[in-house]
């Protein structure tokens, strides 16, 4: 992280601290800021944020804070209940193992002390995030198919998405998600029989290699969404018991 980024984001948990005082649980950073898996200029500085009362008389003394962070173009914090953060582990494994695995504690405790989640629930929410991320695909595909230039962005687009749910599927056939884009796909093709060719392109885009832009029905935009497809199937049809252990 820049030092430029780092100092400002030091000097909103220092407000929240102040400002909220024993209210707040933890503030941390979390995701590609702390991950290093993509260009510093597209590293969101994506944070966390638990207090014991998120109401919304609780956030009132803050409201200034965070309103500012955003109108300096940063995500507003993920804000949580710290009964909620706890309650949420059967609904959101995805979402809590990814923190889990790239975060920073900024102030206040650790927030996954205690937090623990299972495999059948991050299938549960696998095979539905995975529908909808395609269906969604397959959509824009259909209107972006035409242009050359909007196949490019629609798959540059959502990539990240899906490199989230490719972390998860790695976490639910129990291995670590690596920290590179393009080692997490290769492992990721390896784990459930895709063809990490059809991502290539992506990658390449991602780490700023010249790469001839994409024609109008590329066969790469076919390959990709295909791919997508088969990773939906070996989720459907995955079986949690095959991994044995409480944490993903």
């Amino acid at each position: 992280m820049a030092k430029n980024a780092h100092a400002k984001l030091e000097a909103l948990a220092a407000q929240l601290e102040r400002k909220l005082g024993e209210n707040l649980v933890a503030f941390a950073l979390y995701g590609a800021a702390v991950r290093h898996d993509t260009r510093e200029q597209d590293r969101e500085l994506t944070t966390l944020l638990i207090l014991n009362d998120a109401s919304p008389a609780a956030l009132r003394p803050v409201e200034v804070e965070i309103a500012g962070w955003v109108k300096k173009g940063n995500p507003p914090p993920l804000i949580f209940a710290e009964h909620g953060w706890r309650g949420a582990t059967d609904v959101f494994p995805i979402e809590i193992e990814d923190i889990r695995e790239a975060h920073q504690v900024l102030r206040g405790r650790d927030p996954f002390d205690g937090i623990t989640t299972t495999r059948e629930d991050l299938r549960r929410e696998l095979e539905r995030e995975i529908r909808g991320k395609l269906l969604r695909l397959r959509t824009e595909f259909a209107a972006a198919a035409p242009n050359g230039k909007a196949l490019g962005e629609l798959l540059l687009d959502s990539a990240g998405t899906f490199f989230v749910l490719f972390r998860a599927v790695l976490r639910l056939v129990g291995r670590t998600p690596p920290q590179t884009p393009k080692t997490l796909v290769h492992e990721t093709a390896d784990a459930a029989t895709l063809d990490a060719a059809a991502f290539d392109w992506v990658l390449d885009k991602i780490v700023g290699h010249n790469v001839p832009p994409l024609k109008a029905h590329d066969p790469i935009g076919n390959h990709y969404v295909e791919q997508i497809e088969r990773l939906a199937q070996f989720i459907d049809t995955y079986d949690t018991t095959r991994t044995q252990g409480a944490n993903p």
